[in-house]
């Protein structure tokens, strides 16, 4: 007997929808990191290490949500307010997080 095998068909957006949720939770847990080296810097401690780690690593990854939503928003056919609504959930600490889940939940990232 010989073996068949059936290609499975992806949805259109899903790589690009995987590499949007990759970002996005970076960019959230770089904020949290961010967050947390500046209450001990300013709070407990004066320390700055924490800044000075997170500071760049939220910089970059901050940067890269910006290009990945400019990059993926056609493919995921998101409209001028979605895409809008993407690009403001980058400024407060952990939207980027929010704004996945509602696209996940409001299939926009199919």
């Amino acid at each position: 007997m010989t073996e068949t095998t059936t290609a499975v068909e992806t949805p259109a957006g899903s790589k690009h929808a995987t590499v949007f949720r990759a970002v996005a939770i970076a960019e959230a847990i770089s904020w949290t990191g961010l967050l947390i080296g500046m209450l001990f810097k300013y709070v407990l401690s004066d320390n700055e290490i924490g800044v000075k780690i997170f500071g760049p690593v939220h910089g970059t990854i901050f940067i890269a949500y910006v290009i990945t939503v400019l990059a993926v928003r056609k493919q995921l056919r998101w409209t001028v307010p979605v895409t809008l609504a993407a690009l403001a959930a980058s400024i407060p600490p952990l939207f980027t997080w929010f704004f996945e889940l509602w696209a996940q939940r409001t299939n926009r990232l199919s």
